[in-house]
């Protein structure tokens, strides 16, 4: 078997290839996909039960800590995910540097902005 390499011969030069960051990044995302897999219906099924005791009910199912734990892992686990799904079509789409490096920095400063404001209204009605 012979050992030619794929790469074409400006490839070569260039040293253009792999990264070594693919992987890590492939597997954080299946790791939140996981995580969401569990995640998102017990949110969905229990805010339904919550919400249809009326607004108090909502109020104690939230401030309950196990609950209250729970909707902020599905919350930082739905926003991390974005994150990376929106890191790859960036990378991939947006060619020019500039451009890219404003939008990752963007779809960062958003997604930890939102975990913020979930985090603080979440502790906020279940310090009430």
């Amino acid at each position: 078997m012979s050992k030619e390499s794929i790469r074409t011969p400006l490839g070569k030069v260039r040293g253009l290839g792999s990264a070594k960051h693919g992987a890590g990044h492939f597997i954080a995302q299946r790791v939140s996909a996981i995580a969401l897999v569990f995640l998102v219906p017990w949110f969905l099924i229990s805010l339904i039960g919550a919400v249809r005791g009326g607004y108090d009910n909502a109020l104690g199912w939230i401030a309950d800590p196990i609950n209250a734990v729970l909707v902020l892992l599905a919350v930082g686990a739905s926003l991390y995910h974005m994150r990376l799904g929106m890191q790859v079509v960036v990378e991939d789409y947006i060619s020019k540097h500039s451009t890219k490096n404003i939008l990752l920095i963007l779809n960062t400063f958003i997604c930890v902005v939102l975990f913020v404001a979930a985090a603080y209204a979440v502790l906020k009605v279940a310090a009430i």
